[in-house]
């Protein structure tokens, strides 16, 4: 029992922090990209700097929202999981 908890443990972690590397990777591509437009935009037409810059806020919002997001769930998959207590059992024996 306590060798497939530990199996799934580390079952859990390495989802998580896959699960956490494409998130980041993703989220920061489309932040650049969004940025790239935005800067872009306002190039071209200054005097819509404003306007623009408040669209690219809430849409860089919005992206970090889904990287944090995605964090939670990696969280979620290291720290609760229904073999938490034989886990804690493990590495309170040293093993």
């Amino acid at each position: 029992m306590e060798q497939f908890a530990l199996q799934f443990f580390i079952a859990c972690v390495t989802a998580a922090g896959f699960g956490i590397a494409i998130a980041a990777f993703g989220c920061g591509l489309g932040q650049g990209m969004g940025l790239k437009a935005a800067v872009e935009g306002i190039a071209r037409n200054p005097e819509s700097s404003g306007k623009v810059t408040v669209t690219m806020l809430i849409g860089l919002a919005m992206i970090e929202s889904l990287c944090i997001y995605a964090l939670v769930i990696s969280l979620i998959l290291i720290y609760a999981h229904p073999q938490a207590a034989a886990i804690a059992g493990l590495f309170a024996k040293g093993h």
